[in-house]
């Protein structure tokens, strides 16, 4: 599974940097993408229903010391 962390980045970037990433990989292959930005929530569940090249297939957050972590898990299409 690939990682990209973009803690710090407010929307669009998560997006961006995730769509860069997801070109770059095979069918099949899983990019876990470790995000500070709520807003990316939403962000990643509207552009998986309407990307050609990824899934979402799983949504979580936990804790960072007092900090909130945005974990998104794509899968290549």
């Amino acid at each position: 599974m690939r990682k990209l962390d973009v803690r710090g980045a407010k929307c669009p970037m998560p997006i961006v940097k995730a769509k860069k990433e997801i070109d770059q990989m095979q069918p099949g292959e899983l990019l876990e993408v470790t995000a500070t930005d709520p807003g990316s929530v939403p962000d990643f569940k509207g552009w998986a229903l309407t990307s050609k090249t990824a899934v979402l297939k799983e949504q979580r957050t936990e804790k960072e010391g007092a900090t909130e972590i945005y974990i998104h898990v794509l899968e290549r299409k």
